[in-house]
């Protein structure tokens, strides 16, 4: 059942009963939304999620070893350089 189903129906029970008829779907969308926005505004999300959201970016590559040997998280499957066949070709 949609929306605009739901509300024929609603209408039908309240002019049954002799109550008012319910507002029309999406009457107050841009007020709810208004003030979701506004909560968003003056409540900030608590600082744990804060924190998940930026572990969650994508890390920068870590830098070589002083002998110059790549570091980890610098192997094939993390963007760094591939590994040679065992032929050296």
């Amino acid at each position: 059942m949609d929306a605009i189903q739901q509300h024929m129906l609603d209408t039908y029970r309240a002019a049954q009963l002799a109550e008012p008829a319910p507002p029309p779907p999406g009457r107050h969308d841009r007020a709810v939304l208004r003030d979701l926005y506004h909560h968003w505004l003056t409540h900030p999300p608590h600082p744990a999620v804060r924190r998940l959201r930026t572990e969650r970016r994508a890390h920068p590559a870590r830098p070589a070893f002083e002998d110059g040997t790549p570091g980890p998280g610098s192997g094939p499957l993390d963007g760094g350089p591939g590994i040679s066949s065992p032929s050296g070709a």
